[in-house]
């Protein structure tokens, strides 16, 4: 029998809360136009950790952090080029709800440039939508949109 190991979900969680503040990042470069050097700074020193209304937010992993936030910046064109191709003839990316748009360059950015296998990324990012959404559909529409992605991106991780 495998004990659990605390370590190892302390980092899960802090990749999972890793992921959650990049899609918040992204979302807020977009929303005020700030660059990607000044939204990280903020998040780091402001966020990650703090408390707001006697709830402590989680301690994020920054590497995590800073990789996601930087692909997903660098390589946003082939990004949402790769979401425009899941994503139904009527609704381009620029069309979509602008969290969801964050989350599909956050997600994208992790199945393009790093080595966190698909279905990882797929559930991470379902449970990203899932914290944003709780009562609507947008979770069911993430996981459709990313798992078509994900074939595009890494279609030997199935």
């Amino acid at each position: 029998m495998i004990k659990p190991d605390p370590k190892r979900d302390l980092k899960k969680q802090m990749k999972s809360a890793a992921r959650l503040y990049a899609v918040q990042a992204l979302f807020q470069m977009e929303s005020s136009g700030q660059t990607v050097e000044a939204v990280q700074r903020e998040f780091e020193t402001h966020r990650f950790g703090a408390i707001y209304d006697g709830d402590e937010m989680a301690e994020g992993d920054v590497t995590h952090f800073r990789a996601v936030l930087n692909h997903a910046v660098n390589r946003q064109a082939k990004i949402d080029q790769m979401t425009d191709r899941a994503l139904v003839a009527k609704w381009p990316i620029d069309r979509i709800d602008p969290v969801l748009r964050a989350l599909f360059r956050a997600a994208g950015a992790e199945m393009v440039e790093m080595v966190t296998p698909p279905k990882v990324v797929i559930t991470e990012f379902v449970d990203v939508a899932k914290a944003f959404f709780p009562d609507g559909k947008e979770p069911k529409f993430v996981n459709a949109v990313l798992d078509h992605m994900a074939h595009e991106a890494k279609p030997e991780g199935f």
